[in-house]
């Protein structure tokens, strides 16, 4: 009997609540920022947010946290819809924080109605050096003690266009000399002139995150608010706002990132790798955004296991990206597709076979009997893989060499007679004979061997353009290297070859995932089409990266 899974702290704190009455049922929030692409850090707060609800009684809300116009696209909020879905997750209600621009700005006319809050004309480095440092307090603004009524004037100006940006700011009045720097007279409002993607030239105030945040948990009734830790200082504040406004008292949790290694997942580092054209956009296959993740021919599956597995806690860590990856393998070597594919073609030829005959031989499509069979035409020229012939054989060498014999995968056992090289000493072709006894299925040969090989009948292969992607940085954690995070970036994370496939993958479509025997996983990418095939390499079958750094130890 296996033992039940010990709950995380949140899920321990969501049945206390729940055991109580505090709640009947609770409500999550997902509120991404719409100013780029989501990724893997993102993707573990998805999975939470939206899995607490599913493991309980509640609803999760997508809300957009669009607040600043200047960074905000649509592009990014399709995206980001298109990423939640496809990991498998429905929100209750479509949400904005632009939705509630109206309801806040009343939120801070009441701050004001109570002089808790008050128009400042500081600019912002006056302002941050009034802030004082952690062991100093702060100064009072010279602007602090204006009447309620002038604040409520100059707001009113504010928000009908009568300034320039930075000219004034609206500040919560708490206390300047607080041991927490947020809460010394933290901005709520800023100015800023610039179109916003839904409200259009509406608005020129806009709520900094820290008042739009609590506020829009409490509009939507949110019991549970989880944030990741640089938000704990944060915290403070988001009680204090919501004490004075009097509203439903929503209440903010914090858990760890969970960095990966070998990439980075800051939106700003992702951005320059983009626009300085290391890689070819957001859904790049090397990204660690979520879209790059499923071009790749990532499963949802596989990163919601993972997210499960390495769970929340309250100290951040680095997980290896190898363990995503074997959850990656896990879960598509049950349900991928299997073909074959020769990635460095040599050429063979079987010179005792009939010319111009072609038969047809039987191959699983899949890990068991259940996923059926397909037809793969042979005939005597073939195309195998370079690295499965050896001109002088290694020790306990099982693959082709003059004079040795290998089973072609669901076909004969064939014998290298001999080799020819180009100009430049390289192999071109190989020639071998094969046994029609040793025919896979009904083998009288009575030949042994040990090893066999994969191979694509050259007359009716296809070819396609196939990506091999491998990570993008060189080391584990190229944020916290000396210098440039992207003096970092491994060289060799892609090389394109011109591969041969067996025609059965002649008319795949964008996202079908495939093994291709003994070479790994792979996907159909976007930009594939019939006259053209494009693969994009998912994982190898093994963790390489282990074994070079075992080879280091």
């Amino acid at each position: 009997m296996s033992e039940e899974k010990s709950l995380n702290f949140l899920e321990e704190i969501i049945e206390a609540d729940l055991a109580s009455g505090k709640y009947k049922t609770i409500a999550t929030r997902f509120p991404p920022e719409p100013n780029g692409y989501l990724h893997m850090g993102h993707a573990s707060s998805i999975c939470l947010n939206f899995g607490l609800t599913q493991k309980y009684p509640g609803f999760t809300n997508l809300r957009f946290d669009d607040t600043n116009p200047v960074t905000e696209e649509t592009e990014y909020v399709e995206s980001i819809k298109e990423d939640i879905k496809w990991l498998g997750f429905t929100w209750k209600e479509e949400l904005y924080a632009s939705d509630y621009f109206e309801q806040l700005y009343e939120f801070a006319l009441k701050l004001i109605q109570k002089n808790l809050a008050y128009v400042d004309d500081s600019t912002s480095e006056e302002i941050a050096k009034l802030k004082g440092t952690p062991t100093e307090p702060g100064t009072d603004s010279p602007y602090r003690n204006r009447s309620v009524e002038e604040n409520l004037q100059l707001f009113e100006k504010m928000k009908t266009g009568e300034f320039p940006d930075g000219a004034k700011t609206l500040r919560a009045k708490i206390d300047m000399k607080h041991m927490n720097m947020l809460m010394r007279d933290p901005i709520l409002y800023r100015i800023k002139h610039a179109h916003h993607h839904r409200t259009g030239d509406k608005w020129c105030i806009y709520p900094m995150y820290d008042f739009a945040h609590g506020q829009s948990d409490s509009i939507e009734n949110i019991t549970h608010s989880i944030c990741t830790l640089e938000f704990v200082p944060h915290r403070e504040l988001y009680d204090w706002l919501i004490e004075k406004l009097e509203i439903f008292p929503s209440h903010q949790y914090e858990f760890a990132r969970r960095n990966l290694t070998y990439t980075v997942m800051s939106k700003r580092k992702l951005l320059q790798l983009v626009t300085d054209a290391h890689v070819s956009g957001w859904d790049d296959p090397r990204m660690p955004t979520i879209s790059g993740m499923r071009r790749r021919g990532f499963t949802p599956e596989s990163i919601r296991n993972f997210c499960e597995a390495i769970g929340i806690a309250k100290r951040e860590n680095m997980v290896d990206i190898g363990l995503l990856e074997f959850y990656l393998r896990e879960h598509l070597n049950s349900t991928a597709q299997r073909a074959m594919a020769v990635l460095e073609p040599l050429k063979m030829v079987i010179t005792n076979y009939e010319e111009g005959k072609t038969e047809e031989f039987l191959s699983e499509n899949g890990p068991d009997e259940s996923a059926g069979t397909r037809k793969l035409p042979f005939s005597r020229e073939l195309w195998i893989e370079q690295e499965d012939f050896m001109e002088v054989p290694a020790k306990k060498w099982f693959r082709l060499a003059p004079g040795a014999m290998v089973r072609l995968k669901s076909a004969y056992i064939v014998k290298c007679d001999s080799f020819e090289k180009d100009t430049g000493g390289n192999i071109k072709q190989i020639n071998c004979s094969y046994f029609p006894d040793s025919k896979s299925g009904s083998d009288n040969s009575g030949l042994q061997v040990k090893g066999t090989i994969h191979w694509v009948s050259a007359a009716q292969s296809l070819l396609a353009e196939v990506r091999l992607y491998d990570r993008l940085f060189k080391v584990e954690d190229p944020s916290s290297e000396e210098g440039d995070f992207k003096d970092y970036i491994n060289p060799d994370s892609l090389k394109i070859v011109q591969a041969y496939l067996e025609p059965s993958l002649k008319n795949v479509s964008p996202q079908e995932r495939f093994q291709f025997l003994r070479k790994g996983y792979f996907c159909v990418d976007k930009d594939s089409t019939p006259g053209k095939l494009i693969f994009n390499r998912t994982t190898t079958l093994k963790d390489a990266w282990a074994k070079e750094a075992k080879k280091k130890a």
